[in-house]
């Protein structure tokens, strides 16, 4: 067997003519570091890949391509209809490129300051038809029709590839029915199953599945590697999911199908590897990069913050709501559904307060700004879709700071690509934008950061218990941020409040909704909640110091010199030691604030604060109770 191994040089650029090549030829990409290696293969007219991580075959024998309907090419190709529908046969291997790209970027915010973008990358292009004849006058020629790209990019975080269309000038139209895209995973892989974004997830063999999986999907090998497939850039596309096939392999199964006109990019497919799950964890920053850079000119408008949810929608408690956000530390307050009117009536107009309210917009705009708040309004899609174009210059007149949309349709690509020009049309406005319900990142927020969160997961709205909240990290969060909604003094929570407290730090959302249900008069002002009026939603640096999938998770996040730590654990009590050496200045002392359950306190919220000097290096060991956590707050000593 013929194989081309490419070793790509730091920002080198090379043309390799495979034309002649055996069928059974064999090209290698290799990431920076040499971890992952991706093999692509050619045989009997289909396109294969596999991939390993640190010698290990992770993704056996795997089939990748298209399956695309044009009645209005195959003649001109000369080729049948049937071959017609899978348009990965009669390719022709042209040419291979390779290139090397290593850059620093500096997100407007984020988990980390900087994400480097570190990647040596594969573009195979290939040509269609075998017709004897060229038509000049019609735009194409028979016997080289530039078909598709496969551009495939090898990070030390992981591995990703799309299709890419190349412009014809002719103008190729394409009618995606679906993607070939496979995953066949190693006999004995489990997987955290999750068929709906909102949804619980189980953990099971790949075999006798009852539905298609949510991406990200997070997977055990037998051997002990953890594997996570995610989707990034999916802007106008169909929404992908994981179909069983059997065999345990996985197959991309498209929500319907794509419509688009060359040139194309279809989202990218990712893989992620880690010896330990809490490695996917630290290296997620992936989606960011393979997203476009920010292209919102002046972005002074994008504030990241905390939210107060008011929860009764009349004036005084309006007032209410506005007061006790700006004492616990928050920077906006929200009001959700029903302003306007209900929200799933077409006869709803969310151009004015619904005659039954005693409060006017502008006014509560004002009044919050009085106290250093902003103002965030609830809009349902059905009034988003009909009155967008009103909307957007009215709430920009009014003094709103950002529109949380409610149930978005998402899964088809009209929705997707009319969800992200709204995206974009609300950065014309000056207004930040939170998507609730089924909606999953894919990594636009770097491109357009005033999509601030998004639900997509099951939350505190359904009230989900404590392991449930220690998978999240591992497999929702892997993707973007997540609007989880945090509790606190409500006594639906299968949790303790130690947990719901640590969640401020474990959770990523730059928007961070804070005392979700929660009522101003329920507080008794607690010591401890000084950890989430100190905690900001985003941060210098990130790191997930340990954890297991649906069993514990230990994350700290760095602010300027202070880092803030949270320790949450599944519904058994365990030992958690956390290891400072892993994110403190080593022989450097600090202040930190401890807090962590006591079931012996008189306390409403039973939860003990002590405060006391460590050096870094030195490791903290916490007793968890079951459903319970910690908050950690470190504050660094200055040197005398």
């Amino acid at each position: 067997m013929k194989r081309l191994i490419l070793n790509v040089a730091a920002l080198a650029v090379a043309c390799i003519p495979v034309w002649g090549m055996p069928s059974d030829g064999e090209t290698v990409l290799r990431s920076p570091d040499g971890n992952y290696a991706f093999t692509f293969m050619q045989e009997n007219s289909r396109l294969w890949y596999t991939l390993s991580y640190k010698g290990q075959m992770i993704v056996r024998k795997s089939e990748l391509g298209v399956n695309i309907e044009n009645r209005l090419f195959e003649s001109a190709l000369g080729i049948d209809n049937d071959s017609c529908a899978f348009w990965g046969e009669n390719l022709r291997r042209e040419s291979v490129t390779t290139a090397s790209v290593d850059t620093v970027w500096t997100p407007l915010y984020g988990e980390n300051a900087t994400v480097r973008n570190h990647y040596n990358q594969l573009t195979l292009k290939f040509v269609k038809g075998e017709g004897a004849n060229a038509d000049p006058e019609r735009g194409y020629d028979k016997r080289r029709f530039y078909f598709m790209d496969i551009e495939v990019r090898a990070y030390d975080e992981g591995i990703a590839f799309r299709y890419h269309f190349p412009e014809q000038s002719n103008g190729l139209f394409l009618n995606i029915t679906g993607e070939r895209t496979e995953f066949a995973m190693p006999a004995g892989t489990e997987a955290w199953y999750e068929e709906w974004a909102q949804g619980p997830y189980s953990k099971l063999k790949l075999r006798d599945w009852n539905g298609e999986s949510e991406r990200p999907l997070l997977m055990q090998l037998p051997g002990g590697f953890y594997v996570a497939l995610l989707e990034a850039a999916m802007v106008d596309y169909a929404r992908g999911k994981f179909l069983l096939t059997g065999g345990n392999r996985l197959q991309v199964s498209l929500y319907g199908g794509v419509e688009v006109m060359s040139p194309y990019n279809t989202p990218w497919r990712v893989i992620m590897a880690g010896e330990r799950a809490t490695d996917i964890i630290n290296n997620k920053d992936l989606v960011l990069n393979l997203n476009e850079p920010m292209k919102i000119a002046d972005a002074s408008f994008v504030k990241p913050g905390k939210a107060y949810r008011c929860g009764r929608l009349e004036w005084s408690a309006i007032l209410k709501g506005i007061r006790f956000a700006e004492q616990r530390g928050c920077q906006y307050i929200e009001l959700d559904a029903g302003w306007y009117g209900p929200e799933q009536y077409v006869s709803s107009d969310a151009l004015r307060e619904a005659p039954n309210r005693n409060f006017k917009i502008r006014e509560v705009c004002d009044s919050a700004r009085a106290h250093g708040l902003g103002v965030w309004l609830y809009v349902n899609q059905r009034a988003l879709y009909n009155q967008l174009d009103s909307i957007l210059p009215l709430y920009r007149q009014w003094g709103v700071a950002g529109i949380k949309f409610g149930f978005v349709q998402v899964g088809n690509q009209m929705w997707s690509e009319w969800l992200h020009r709204a995206v974009r049309k609300c950065a014309e406005y000056g207004l930040m934008v939170d998507i609730h319900d089924e909606y999953r990142p894919t990594g636009y927020s770097r491109t357009y950061p005033n999509l601030l969160t998004q639900e997509g997961i099951l939350g505190n709205e359904c009230m989900p218990d404590a392991t449930h909240n220690v998978v999240l990290p591992f497999t929702r969060y892997i993707c973007g941020p997540a609007d989880y909604t945090l509790c606190y003094y409500n006594n639906r929570i299968k949790t303790t409040r130690a947990h719901q407290l640590a969640m401020a730090a474990v959770y990523y959302s730059p928007l961070q909704f804070m005392f979700w249900y929660d009522e101003p008069q329920v507080h008794d002002g607690g010591g401890e909640l000084e950890f989430w009026r100190a905690i900001p939603t985003v941060y210098d640096e990130s790191r997930t110091l340990d954890g297991v999938p649906g069993e514990y998770i230990v994350q700290a996040r760095r602010a300027g010199n202070d880092w803030f730590v949270g320790v949450m654990t599944n519904t058994s009590g365990r030992k958690v030691s956390v290891d400072t050496a892993g994110f403190l200045q080593k022989g450097k002392r600090y202040e930190v604030d401890i807090y962590t359950d006591d079931p012996s306190l008189a306390t409403k919220s039973k939860v003990a604060c002590r405060r006391q000097t460590v050096k870094g290096g030195k490791p903290l060991v916490l007793n968890l109770l079951p459903n319970g956590g910690a908050a950690l707050h470190f504050r660094l000593i200055p040197s005398k």
